[in-house]
């Protein structure tokens, strides 16, 4: 019984870290793809920000970390408000939401 249960719970933390992603890997597609204008550690560039006059969240702020992985990777992928469409990193995108959840303030 003691085994199904660390299965079980094994099994859960595998899903919640998107089946199996990789961190490492989706820092270095974020850092590639996303930093720009998302910055190192999930903070806006201040100059994206002022140039394409928008408002942008920290990535580990509360109401974007609640936002369920399918969402984020609607919006990585499609785009959303005057972020462009990223469709080159779908292949990448469970990756990166791994290294975004790590973001979390």
């Amino acid at each position: 019984m003691r085994l199904q249960l660390i299965s079980i719970s094994l099994l859960l933390a595998t899903a919640a870290c998107g089946f199996g992603a990789d961190v490492a890997a989706g820092k270095t597609a974020y850092d590639a793809a996303c930093k720009k204008c998302h910055g190192a550690d999930g903070t806006p560039n201040p100059a994206i920000v002022k140039m394409m006059k928008v408002e942008m969240k920290h990535l580990g702020a509360k109401d974007v970390q609640a936002k369920s992985d399918a969402v984020l990777k609607k919006e990585t992928i499609e785009g959303i408000g005057k972020m462009k469409a990223m469709p080159a990193v779908e292949k990448d995108v469970a990756n990166i939401l791994a290294f975004v959840r790590t973001l979390k303030q």
